[in-house]
């Protein structure tokens, strides 16, 4: 017994009883619990309800929406002036505005384009049409002009790049024509915008220089006037003129003096002291002094000039208003070629809206998007979903 014991095979192999110990019970068969059934539930309402209530409105009643695409930017022409044609120093070159493209902008997105082109287009009926069918995709005639304007930015898609200056638009409608339509429109009311811009930086450029130009005008007027008003009231054209009409007489009348005088000192050394002719050629050496005497009178400051006054004071007003006139008529025709070269200079710089892809007509609705937006609202309502369940996983464990 002994040796049979000792011989078994559970004697000789002591690791079967280990062996055994270690061997586990068989997992047990998945049941369906309530758990699996909620979390199929949310699944559901989640994910499958929001995906088929987004098909069944983008495929059922939302209405198709056609694009017009437009591009373009705005220029800047210099051209060169006469002058520098004529100095061959200069040439025509063009560059985009971009500065003004910032303003092109944002004026398509504003208010008041959104205004400018409903007065022209009626758009607020155009994109209210299919409301009652599709509510979500169209405006509401209700709206104000601010609702209006929000609409407008979803349905006018502005694409600028700074750098270049280049603007591209995609104009949705619910007809092709009707996109085409708005399209040539804002086309039409930026190239307004940009001739207006294009307006005042001229008369920016040439205000202040009119202004000056105005004012060295009306101090001519006043330099010329004061000038000949002291002309009629002095009965004098010229007092330089006038005196030396005076001078000139008072050398004439010396001339003669001097001849008298020797005339008269010939006769004394020649004949008697009763001789009658002495008495005349004294007479007339006195005559011709008194004269001399009288016209150097004139000159001294009781001396009465042409029309009364003292030639000293007119001599003084005349240069005085002369220098008025003269600094008057070179301040004029300085202001005179500052603004007409800022005119120039404004004319030279000409900003213009250059269109590199005219307003498009469509062939097929793109829009909306169905399958992307399909797409969207799976992926979203999948990871809302996914994220809900990891919580609520999360949150049991814990508990």
């Amino acid at each position: 017994m002994t040796d049979a014991t000792a011989d078994s095979p559970q004697a000789t192999n002591p690791s079967n009883n280990g062996e055994k110990r270690k061997m586990r019970k068989p997992a047990a068969r998945a049941h369906l619990r309530l758990r699996h059934i909620g979390l199929m539930l949310t699944f559901v309402i989640m994910v499958c309800v929001p995906v088929g209530l987004s098909g069944w409105y983008l495929y059922a009643r939302a209405a198709d929406q056609y694009a017009s695409t437009l591009g373009f930017t705005v220029r800047s022409e210099d051209v060169a002036s006469a002058m520098d044609l004529f100095s061959g120093i200069s040439s025509s070159l063009g560059g985009s505005s971009s500065p003004d493209s910032d303003i092109l902008y944002e004026f398509i997105r504003s208010q008041r384009l959104v205004r400018n082109i409903d007065e022209k287009l009626n758009i607020k009926d155009a994109y209210s049409r299919y409301h009652d069918t599709d509510p979500l995709l169209s405006y509401d005639a209700s709206g104000t002009i601010e609702d209006l304007t929000a609409y407008w930015q979803r349905m006018v898609r502005v694409s600028y790049d700074t750098g270049s200056g280049l603007i591209e638009l995609r104009v949705l409608a619910f007809a092709p024509t009707e996109a085409k339509a708005i399209a040539q429109e804002i086309y039409d009311e930026s190239l307004v915008m940009i001739n207006a811009l294009s307006a005042i930086a001229r008369e920016d450029g040439t205000r202040y220089a009119r202004e000056d130009l105005d004012f060295a005008v009306e101090r001519v007027k006043v330099a010329r006037e004061a000038l000949t008003t002291f002309r009629l009231t002095n009965q004098i054209v010229d007092p330089s003129a006038d005196i030396q009409g005076q001078v000139g007489l008072l050398n004439t009348l010396q001339s003669q003096q001097a001849a008298a005088l020797i005339e008269y000192d010939m006769l004394a050394s020649s004949v008697r002291g009763s001789d009658p002719r002495l008495e005349q050629a004294q007479r007339r050496i006195s005559v011709i002094e008194q004269r001399i005497t009288e016209e150097r009178h004139k000159f001294g400051a009781d001396g009465e000039g042409p029309g009364g006054g003292t030639y000293a004071k007119i001599i003084a007003d005349f240069e005085r208003l002369s220098a008025d006139r003269e600094f008057a008529e070179n301040a004029y025709a300085a202001a005179q070629a500052a603004f007409e070269g800022a005119r120039a200079e404004s004319n030279r710089q000409s900003r213009y809206l250059a269109a590199y892809i005219q307003p498009t007509i469509a062939e097929k609705a793109e829009f909306p998007q169905r399958v992307y937006l399909l797409g969207i609202v799976a992926l979203f309502s999948f990871l809302i979903w996914t994220i809900s369940t990891l919580i609520y996983y999360a949150l049991r464990d814990r508990g």
